[in-house]
């Protein structure tokens, strides 16, 4: 058992849509994600997903709408929705979610990471 300091463990990270493992409980996994651009559509078949925002914003896209999750805010997509997440500008982001997560859910592409590494 140990504290996490969120600053320093963004810190480490450098390239954005790579998520790192920061804790695992309970067969959830808290990751820790900078976003920058946009991500790919997709949706998880299991899996439902918590983005909570720790600097910046970014826009969940929904095939009929967009929400902004603006700093402190979070937005937890129901397992089956197929979303979205751009951002405009550099964005920090916590994920907690099953660890059986994959990054691109249904959608394997350049971006799929099958194994993560710690933060």
């Amino acid at each position: 058992m140990r504290k996490v300091n969120i600053a320093e463990k963004f810190a480490r990270i450098s390239e954005y849509w790579k998520p790192y493992v920061g804790a695992e409980l309970n067969g959830q996994m808290v990751k820790f994600d900078k976003l920058k651009g946009e991500f790919v559509f997709h949706h998880h078949e299991n899996e439902d997903e918590m983005f909570l925002v720790v600097k910046g914003r970014f826009r969940m896209e929904f095939r009929d709408r967009h929400e902004w999750i603006e700093e402190g805010e979070f937005i937890v997509v129901p397992r089956g929705v197929e979303h979205r997440p751009v951002a405009d500008e550099e964005c920090w982001i916590l994920l907690f979610e099953p660890a059986s997560t994959l990054n691109t859910g249904n959608v394997v592409n350049e971006r799929t990471l099958p194994e993560l590494e710690r933060a």
